[in-house]
């Protein structure tokens, strides 16, 4: 079996003119991040967050204020802590961002560079779902038992992860309720499928 990439993520959000200017301003993405309308009912937590891992704490700050300048809200302020530096925001439509660094001091001047975007689903049972992916064709890169999965990204630019739901949510710093739509679809060439916390997976052409 050939292994599986994530192309791109699309947000369904009920303006995408706005959406993209938002993201386009706060973090720089076009490519990876698509939107499409959409008014899907959904209320609380939607169950996943995105990532995006940089080198340096400056870059975090950087990322954070550019973000909260074209209209996020903090959900939890940039600080340091065991395993790096990071702040979570949300995004106007909704979207959890986790802007993080494992290094815990600046090594040069600030940029924008982000090295990996992370989606991370929140899931009823992480190993349930760790096999249901691996029969998609998404090879297990890292995984600690039935608490956290990540697996390889391959050639592609997202790289998938699995919490438990509850343990996402007090990580984003909200409530773990929610019911709806997930405003999300993952598009890449693991084919077209729904997985079984609802997240939805279509077959995309790479833009790359």
């Amino acid at each position: 079996m050939t292994m599986a990439n994530i192309e791109s993520i699309t947000l369904e959000v009920a303006d995408p003119t706005a959406g993209h200017r938002f993201y386009t301003d706060a973090f720089g993405l076009d490519t990876q991040i698509r939107l499409q309308a959409s008014e899907a009912p959904t209320t609380g937590f939607r169950g996943f967050t995105i990532g995006l891992t940089v080198s340096q704490p400056s870059t975090v700050d950087s990322l954070m204020d550019s973000a909260l300048e074209a209209g996020a809200t903090t959900l939890k302020p940039a600080e340091k802590s065991l395993w790096g530096y990071g702040s979570v925001v949300q995004a106007p439509d909704g979207t959890i961002w986790k802007l993080a660094t494992s290094a815990k001091k600046d090594t040069g001047p600030a940029t924008r560079e982000i090295d990996e975007i992370v989606l991370l689903l929140g899931v009823e049972d992480v190993k349930a779902s760790k096999r249901f992916y691996a029969e998609q064709g998404l090879p297990v890169a890292k995984s600690f038992g039935g608490k956290y999965v990540e697996f390889d990204a391959g050639s592609g630019p997202i790289t998938l992860a699995l919490y438990k739901r509850r343990g996402l949510a007090k990580v984003a710093g909200v409530s773990p309720e929610g019911t709806g739509s997930h405003r999300l679809v993952i598009g890449g060439d693991a084919g077209s499928f729904t997985d079984p916390d609802g997240f939805v997976w279509e077959v995309t052409v790479s833009v790359r």
